[in-house]
C-alpha cells in the first residue's frame, strides 16, 4: 500500500510539474507576443532611422577569410566608410520585408548609389529588407539615405588610413561627437566583429535629426581595443 501511494503521489508531483512549465512556456510566448511591435512591417509606420555606415576594410578582411569578395567594393579605388544602410526602427525591435514581394527595384537607382554602397547586391538587399519599410518609393528612400549620409562628417583621421591603426569604441564615438556638433553618445554607437571595428550607426530621426537610441547603444561593442585594418585599393 505504501509503495502503490508513493507511486501516485510521483505521478501527481511529475503531472504539476508539466502543468507549471506550459503555463510558464505560455506566459514566455505572451510576453513575446508582447514585445512585437502593434505595427510590425506596416511600411512607413516606424520610430526613427539607424544609418550604419561600415568600415570596408574590414568587410573585405572578413570577406576575404570567408574565401570571397564583393569584385566592387574590395577591388578598385579604395574605400573607407561606406554605407551599409538606412533602417527604420521602432524604439524595440525593428520592421524587415515589409513588402512581400518588394517591388522592383529600378537599376539606374543602383547605378547611382554605387558610389556610397559600392555593391549592388547590398542595395538590391538594403531596398527589400529595409527600404520597402519606410513607406517611400524607391527613388525617395536611396534619395534620403543620400541626405542622411551628406549630414554626417567622418572624422578626418579616418578618411585616408594608410596603416592599421588600434581604437577604443568610445574613442570612435568621440570623434564622431566631435565632428558632428549635436551629436550625443546616446545617439551613435560602434558595432565589431572579433577584434575589428565593423560599423558606427548613428540614429536620426525621420527628419534625418540626431535622436536617442537605447536599443541601438545596449547592442555596441564591448571590447576595450579594436583594430581597423588601413584603407587599400585593388
Amino acid at each position: 500500500m505504501f509503495h502503490f501511494r508513493l507511486h501516485s503521489f510521483s505521478r501527481l508531483m511529475i503531472s504539476l510539474t508539466l502543468a507549471l512549465l506550459l503555463a510558464v512556456g505560455l506566459v514566455a510566448l505572451a510576453g513575446g507576443a508582447k514585445a512585437q511591435d502593434r505595427r510590425q512591417n506596416a511600411p512607413g509606420e516606424f520610430d526613427f532611422y539607424v544609418l550604419s555606415l561600415s568600415w570596408s576594410p574590414s568587410f573585405c578582411e572578413e570577406a576575404a577569410e570567408r574565401g570571397g569578395r564583393s569584385q566592387t567594393q574590395c577591388s578598385g579605388r579604395p574605400y573607407a566608410f561606406v554605407v551599409h544602410g538606412l533602417w527604420p526602427q521602432y524604439e524595440n525591435g525593428f520592421p524587415e520585408y515589409c513588402q512581400r514581394p518588394s517591388p522592383r527595384l529600378n537599376r539606374s537607382i543602383v547605378s547611382s548609389m554605387l558610389d556610397l554602397m559600392p555593391a549592388p547586391g547590398l542595395i538590391f538587399n538594403e531596398w527589400d529588407k529595409h527600404g520597402t519599410c519606410s513607406g517611400l518609393t524607391d527613388r525617395n528612400y536611396f534619395e534620403t539615405i543620400r541626405k542622411a549620409r551628406a549630414a554626417i562628417k567622418i572624422p578626418a583621421e579616418y578618411l585616408d588610413l594608410s596603416q592599421a591603426k588600434t581604437v577604443a569604441p568610445a574613442d570612435v564615438e568621440e570623434a564622431f561627437i566631435k565632428a558632428n556638433p549635436g551629436l550625443s553618445n546616446a545617439a551613435v554607437s560602434v558595432t565589431c566583429n572579433r577584434t575589428r571595428l565593423s560599423e558606427v550607426r548613428i540614429c536620426l530621426s525621420k527628419d534625418l535629426q540626431f535622436r536617442a537610441c537605447e536599443e541601438i547603444d545596449r547592442r555596441a561593442c564591448r571590447r576595450d581595443q579594436l583594430t581597423m585594418p588601413p584603407i587599400r585599393g585593388g
